[in-house]
């Protein structure tokens, strides 16, 4: 019995196709033991050592002709230091997806949240949040696409972000994205008066805003001298048919205050 196998069981041992190793041979980075009288070719273990080098360099995202390179020169030291590259690499990917994990169970949750309520308006509790400045608009402009492209920086994965919509008592709008950190405002942690809800158009904002200060003014809530909060959940709108979906928040009265400049 022949200790040596063909192609296709090699192919069948690595898990790989019999195209793929024959790629391989064309690139001159696997050879088979020998080629036999029926020019089946023969491999025997040290080839399947080598295919497994192979593979194992491919999954590490090294190219074909760096592989023949690699096998011709390259010396323990810089086989480590391919290692530790695809290492580097993969922990990044790894923390991208989790950032998207926690993002998709945030829309979950959200949405769920936002389907099941009862009630237009809530007294929710809050934790602290951290805000930075992006643009100021006059009120009643409504934003639009100039707007955005004008910006310095370009805000990586902008509407998978809740944007917050300051409105104080001046004629001016501050639009400002979550931070990590103190930055140019700070939410303090706290209840808040909460309203969800969808519109079509612009205008109803207006109308929302107005609904929500009668509503605070009946009920005899004690609300914070503070600006009043409007966060844009752009991603919610997925799941409304070209509605978009706001929350407006003002914070029931306490001893902290909005702090600017933090």
């Amino acid at each position: 019995m022949k200790k040596e196998i063909t192609i296709s069981e090699l192919a069948r041992i690595m898990n790989v196709s019999v195209h793929q190793i024959r790629y391989f041979e064309e690139k001159g980075i696997l050879e088979p033991a020998y080629t036999d009288d029926n020019l089946y070719r023969m491999y025997d273990m040290d080839q399947i050592y080598n295919l497994a080098h192979i593979l194992l360099l491919r999954k590490l995202g090294v190219s074909v002709p760096s592989i023949k390179q690699s096998f011709d020169s390259f010396t323990p030291g810089q086989f480590e230091q391919v290692l530790q590259h695809s290492l580097l690499e993969t922990t990044t990917q790894i923390e991208q997806l989790q950032e998207l994990q926690q993002f998709i169970r945030k829309v979950l949750q959200e949405q769920l949240s936002f389907v099941s309520q009862t009630t237009q308006y809530q007294v929710r509790q809050r934790k602290i949040i951290h805000l930075t400045r992006w643009v100021e608009i006059k009120s009643h402009t409504t934003l639009h696409a100039r707007l955005l492209a004008e910006q310095a920086a370009p805000v990586p994965n902008l509407f998978e972000l809740d944007i917050h919509y300051l409105y104080d008592s001046s004629d001016a709008i501050t639009i400002c994205l979550e931070a990590q950190q103190s930055s140019d405002f700070t939410l303090p942690a706290g209840e808040y008066l909460s309203s969800d809800f969808l519109i079509q158009q612009d205008h109803e904002l207006d109308q929302r805003i107005e609904q929500f200060n009668e509503h605070a003014a009946v009920h005899a809530y004690a609300l914070a001298e503070e600006p009043l909060i409007l966060i844009e959940k752009s991603y919610l709108s997925l799941f409304s048919h070209g509605k978009l979906h706001f929350e407006i928040l003002k914070r029931i009265q306490s001893t902290d205050v909005l702090k600017e400049g933090e």
